[in-house]
């Protein structure tokens, strides 16, 4: 039928040597991972409606039995048909004039919200039924990355998967979406990481913790491979939340941790795995881890410190000049009067009538000068004799 044909396209991975663009373990003789993750990169890959998808499955196996099929089969039939009526039921409170925009207190009426909420809440929880009754409870994580970030976090995933922190946990396939046929701005490629179980919490924490702490990776939330089969997304006609209502019940993997059912639908959102703190410490643990490795990348070694503080003690010796030998200090002269046995007092005498300074030439003009200065003081002073009357 039409649902199982898409459930094969959506959720199981095709065979690796039929299609080009999943890899498996047993293609590493002829293309290991990392070869794999080189060749088929999916910011580079466009699709042509024949490679939707790049896969990479680990070591785990899940495979589908003839039985299983059959059961998945007769979940996504009934499920369509809940979907069918939860819509037609939403589009009605829509156009339903009686029931108010907004919601009255007084008369207890509810909003046209209310009311269409109340109705997708009861869908989500008939959805868990069906697919805990025929055992379809498969899974996945989602992540969304941009087209200038999808090939180092999809390379991150698919590695940590086969050989890394992933491949200890219950994730067993991953796959990321290849480029558009027609391109869209700010297109976001969503990578999903596959797990058998999407009601079991422990190890839905498990896995988001490694992605957290080992990877700085941060997933929007889980999604049911049954909603996925009946075309519920974001932008559906019935609104139902695209990720999938949990019931929380035990563990298989733990039978002794057990959590209470619940009827109020539960979503499967980061912060109802983990508390907000906690995922914030283990992104900041992660990026701390980071930073000093990349710090410790740009300290030398103590052997090379000491190999290249040797080779610049070398160099620079070799720089340095030779230093000039000294020159022989000159000896200080002696007097001519103490070596000279023939020199005479006279001579002394005449050396120092050479130091005295010459005679003023101009002393006798001053004298002169200062004797009519003082003349004219004297007849200033004598008093004037008064002249005649004519």
């Amino acid at each position: 039928m039409a649902e199982d044909k898409k459930l094969e396209v959506e959720d199981a991975s095709p065979q690796s040597s039929t299609y080009p663009y999943a890899w498996s373990p047993d293609r590493e003789s002829e293309l290991s991972l990392a070869q794999f993750l080189t060749k088929y990169k999916p910011s580079m890959v466009q699709d042509d409606g024949t490679k939707p998808w790049i896969w990479a499955r680990g070591s785990k196996s899940n495979s589908r039995t003839d039985e299983q099929a059959k059961k998945e089969e007769s979940a996504v039939g009934e499920a369509t048909e809940l979907l069918k009526e939860v819509t037609e039921k939403v589009e009605k409170i829509k156009n339903d004039s009686s029931i108010p925009v907004r919601s009255n207190k007084k008369t207890g009426a509810k909003s046209k919200k209310e009311v269409r909420e109340a109705e997708q809440a009861t869908a989500s929880e008939k959805l868990k039924e069906i697919s805990i009754k025929h055992g379809f409870i498969g899974g996945k994580w989602l992540i969304f990355a941009p087209s200038d970030r999808v090939d180092v976090v999809w390379s991150t995933v698919a590695t940590s998967l086969v050989s890394g922190p992933l491949a200890d946990t219950s994730a067993y396939l991953a796959k990321v979406a290849t480029c558009p046929q027609n391109e869209m701005p700010h297109y976001q490629h969503v990578i999903c990481i596959y797990i058998p179980d999407v009601y079991d919490k422990e190890a839905i924490t498990e896995i988001l913790r490694v992605l957290l702490r080992q990877h700085g990776i941060t997933p929007s939330g889980v999604k049911s491979n049954l909603y996925t089969s009946i075309g519920v997304d974001s932008k559906h006609a019935s609104g139902i939340q695209s990720t999938v209502g949990l019931r929380l019940r035990e563990s298989p993997h733990n039978p002794h941790t057990s959590y209470p059912n619940s009827r109020a639908p539960q979503t499967w959102k980061n912060t109802a795995v983990l508390p907000d703190a906690e995922i914030k410490a283990l992104k900041d643990e992660y990026f701390s881890t980071l930073n000093a490795a990349k710090e410790g990348k740009k300290e030398p070694s103590p052997e090379k410190a000491n190999k290249d503080e040797n080779e610049a003690k070398d160099v620079e010796s070799s720089a340095k000049p030779a230093k000039a030998k000294p020159k022989p200090k000159l000896k200080p002269k002696k007097k001519a009067g103490a070596d000279d046995p023939f020199a005479s007092d006279d001579d002394d005498a005449g050396s120092d009538d050479k130091l005295k300074p010459p005679p003023e030439r101009n002393a006798s003009k001053r004298s002169a000068a200062a004797a009519d200065d003082d003349s004219d003081d004297e007849a200033e002073s004598k008093p004037q004799k008064k002249r005649a009357r004519a």
